[in-house]
């Protein structure tokens, strides 16, 4: 087990981020082992058919038996949004020492396999060389298999952040926490508290001091990743919600749909055909439908898979004709429907 012990002071520093190399490097484990998440298999199925031109041996080899991964190819991001290449230029930066430290960690007690066999006590140029070749195919991988989908990922991660914040303001973190996943637990006595991960292959415990605490979602995750040892800062890679939602097929219309873009069948809002539409239009029927609870532009546009712009628009006028209200929580705006519009839905208006 591995816990963190967290002051108040720490709390108030727990902040989000998103990274898009550690979400690359998780996604080689659903190539490694279909089994992992059966949500994640037409992505995979696709991939697999794209990778004839990279050297799949040297790919594949970074995911040990035990699912484990090189720590120094999953920096943590020292931003909101760090872009691939710029956590991909910190591990060009990563000592040999490290590296070879790292390579062999991951796949302990097992020898490393023979794409990293180099590693294991070679000269410290032969390591370096392995390292730079590395962030080569990892970059041509992301091109193939992550960027074409990362505004999908970034929406279902930036979607899930956005109800972790609204938890931690409903209910403090032991309701952050909650739900979060089955491993992980929150205990406080009123001044600190300790966040437990549970059946981990290493254990420690570490105090934050000051540190604060840094949640990622990821959607390739399966369970909770924090770092090796207690001398890193604190921080825990977590699975998001709404993976589900990802590789969905898209909607199918219905006959007698309008052809705007972002007019997309959501099965929660009205129907093309009630009384509605020809007031307000199909889209913003929609979005009226769904704003029962409050939500935020990111959340709106990835139940309805359009743009955040596209659903901005049809907000702006929403909330200018007074039938939805809003509010900002921390860096979102939260969207709900006003009385008159609650009244208008039912009818009743």
């Amino acid at each position: 087990m591995i816990s963190f012990e967290l002051g108040v002071e720490d709390l108030a520093h727990t902040r989000f981020a998103v990274s898009p190399l550690g979400e690359t490097m998780l996604s080689l484990r659903v190539l490694r082992d279909p089994g992992l998440s059966a949500l994640h298999l037409p992505w995979r199925r696709s991939v697999l058919a794209r990778l004839g031109g990279l050297d799949t041996g040297l790919l594949m080899s970074l995911v040990a038996d035990r699912l484990t991964l090189p720590d120094f190819l999953t920096p943590r991001p020292t931003r909101f949004e760090p872009s691939f290449e710029e956590e991909l230029a910190v591990v060009r930066r990563s000592p040999p020492g490290l590296v070879r430290r790292d390579l062999l960690a991951a796949h302990a007690p097992d020898p490393l396999p023979a794409p990293l066999r180099a590693a294991a006590g070679a000269e410290d140029a032969a390591v370096c060389a392995l390292r730079d070749s590395l962030c080569e195919l990892l970059h041509r991988y992301w091109e193939i298999a992550v960027q074409p989908v990362w505004p999908q990922i970034r929406l279902v991660a930036e979607a899930d952040m956005t109800y972790r914040a609204r938890q931690l303001a409903r209910g403090g973190a032991r309701l952050l926490f909650a739900d979060m996943h089955p491993q992980l637990t929150w205990e406080d006595d009123g001044s600190r508290g300790v966040l437990r991960i549970h059946r981990t292959i290493l254990g420690f415990h570490a105090k934050a001091s000051g540190r604060g605490l840094l949640l990622v979602p990821s959607v390739f995750a399966h369970k909770p990743a924090p770092p090796v040892g207690p001398e890193e800062p604190p921080h825990v890679l977590y699975p998001s919600r709404g993976v589900a939602t990802l590789w969905g097929p898209e909607p199918a219309p219905g006959p007698a749909r309008p052809t705007d873009p972002s007019d997309p069948a959501d099965p929660s809002a009205p129907e093309a055909g009630s009384a509605l539409v020809p007031l307000l239009g199909a889209p913003r029927a929609r979005l009226l439908g769904m704003l029962a609870e409050p939500l935020a532009t990111i959340e709106l546009a990835r139940r309805l898979r359009v743009t955040p712009s596209a659903v901005s628009q049809h907000l702006r006028v929403l909330h200018a004709a007074g039938l939805v209200t809003r509010a900002r929580h921390g860096r979102q705006v939260l969207y709900r429907r006003s009385p008159l519009g609650d009244r208008l839905t039912a009818g009743r208006a």
